[in-house]
């Protein structure tokens, strides 16, 4: 039982529904290895010991729901400290909630409880989930298990560290910019940004945006299908959530290799230091030795920074506008400044906005029916020193605030097409990089598939979980 944090998610599962492994048993081994490791990265800094051991109970009882495929019998999983819980201290990273406990859940861990998932632990985020370093002035920063020097990324910082130490067998995260792809790309586990509408959440102020979605984190793609299985499905209270696929993710794994791929080793015009470029070109090369048609191409991303920048900030405006003017002098300068960036458009910014938005979605649908997937860096750079709060400059290019580095995954979200970050390598500093994939349009299923397959050719995945290395 001392060794269950190294099975996989399937694995433990399996162990679940057979019984052989009890969900106390399963909560009990989380909470121990993150006894053992939490001291070192500091991902999951709220524990709910007791309400996990009272849902394990619950979870024995009521017997294994086998004919659900995403029935997660009893397995402990980490939700991000944005998502709300119901009573669990839920902090947002922010000290103006420092000591807020809602009195319900959110939809997406509702529909996972529902399906026999337990929750042991809030992960650790940038406040209000501004940022790809993950710290803040409620619990500090989170420190990257492959290096604690170095960042985890972000904004669900906490919960990639968490899987890349053990600490749980999945994790929930959410992405606007690259929030679930940039920290798997420097943990060196697996995230997805689903289409807007795969995964139910809410309630919520802007239930109508389409650049913010929830999706599943894991240590590889197989236990990624199992949670996105358990996650995925509609519900009333979310205006654009769609019902779950009538094949479950799980079935795609073992679709084969995709016919033709685009690749490029940049994107958006923007520079990417010389190791990611080597390791990305190398793993394009591994798919291509397997018969894949691998062609040098990429999808038109042109007014992307811009696009965003402005949708970015006009949702900012609608989140935190009124918690600017009453709390400014507790929000991270990052946030002032994004919101004020809101307050300063015009009608005419918006609609600019939003019209060349919807002629980038279609310059990238066009594209993708070429392919089968579209492949790219996630970060332009490794993990970078935790003390440091943002990428300002690469090869002399220099950006202009905090998130502007991010291009690689904000353009794709731009094109509301789902994308995964994939481990693919490592710097030769022992660091994980990772592979931007992104698929068509509603196309998870052919996603999950083609990231199965290229999975198999990298043979990287099964490197975590580790213990944290000073």
């Amino acid at each position: 039982m001392t060794d269950l944090w190294k099975l996989t998610a399937r694995d433990m599962v399996a162990l679940l529904r057979k019984g052989e492994v009890t969900p106390l048993e399963a909560v009990d081994a989380a909470l121990a290895r993150i006894a053992a490791t939490d001291g070192a990265v500091n991902a999951l800094p709220t524990l709910c010991p007791e309400r996990a051991r009272d849902m394990a109970k619950r979870t024995a009882r009521s017997g294994a729901a086998t004919e659900v495929p995403g029935w997660l019998a009893g397995l402990p999983v980490a939700i991000k400290d944005l998502d709300d819980v119901q009573g669990v201290r839920t902090t947002m990273g922010s000290l103006i909630h420092k000591d807020r406990v809602p009195d319900r859940s959110d939809i997406m861990v509702e529909t996972l409880e529902s399906r026999g998932a337990i929750v042991v632990a809030k992960s650790n985020t940038p406040e209000f989930g501004a940022g790809a370093n993950t710290f803040n002035e409620v619990f500090g920063k989170t420190r990257n298990p492959w290096n604690t020097a170095k960042t985890c990324g972000g904004s669900s910082g906490g919960s990639a560290a968490a899987l890349a130490a053990g600490q749980v067998w999945l994790a929930q995260g959410n992405d606007l910019g690259g929030s679930l792809r940039t920290p798997a790309s420097f943990c060196g586990v697996v995230g997805l940004r689903p289409g807007p509408g795969v995964v139910a959440r809410g309630p919520h102020k802007i239930p109508f945006d389409t650049l913010w979605v929830e999706g599943p984190m894991a240590r590889n793609v197989g236990d990624l299908a199992l949670m996105l299985d358990a996650m995925a499905g509609n519900s009333p209270e979310d205006p654009i959530s769609m019902p779950a696929p009538v094949v479950p993710y799980q079935e795609v794994l073992r679709r084969g290799r995709p016919k033709k791929i685009a690749f490029a080793a940049s994107i958006a015009g923007l520079p990417v230091e010389k190791e990611i470029r080597d390791v990305v070109i190398g793993a394009a090369k591994k798919i291509a030795g397997e018969g894949t048609i691998v062609e040098e191409a990429a999808p038109d991303f042109s007014g992307a920074a811009e696009i965003f920048s402005t949708l970015r900030a006009a949702m900012f405006v609608a989140l935190h506008g009124p918690t600017l003017n009453e709390y400014r002098h507790m929000l991270k300068p990052d946030i002032v400044w994004n919101t004020e960036e809101g307050l300063k458009l015009k009608a005419e910014d918006i609609e600019r906005a939003e019209r060349e938005r919807g002629k980038l979605f279609h310059r990238v649908a066009t594209f993708m029916k070429s392919y089968d997937a579209f492949l790219c860096p996630t970060a332009i750079v490794p993990a970078f020193d935790v003390d440091k709060r943002f990428i300002d400059e690469v090869d002399g290019h220099k950006f202009e605030n905090y998130f502007q580095w991010l291009g690689a995954t904000f353009a794709i979200t731009l094109a509301s097409s789902p994308a995964l970050s994939l481990p693919c390598g490592f710097t030769k500093n022992g660091l994980p990089i990772g592979l931007q994939m992104m698929g068509r349009a509603q196309g998870e299923a052919e996603l999950i598939g083609a990231a199965a397959f290229a999975e198999t050719l990298f043979g990287v995945s099964d490197r975590v979980p580790v213990d944290p290395k000073p």
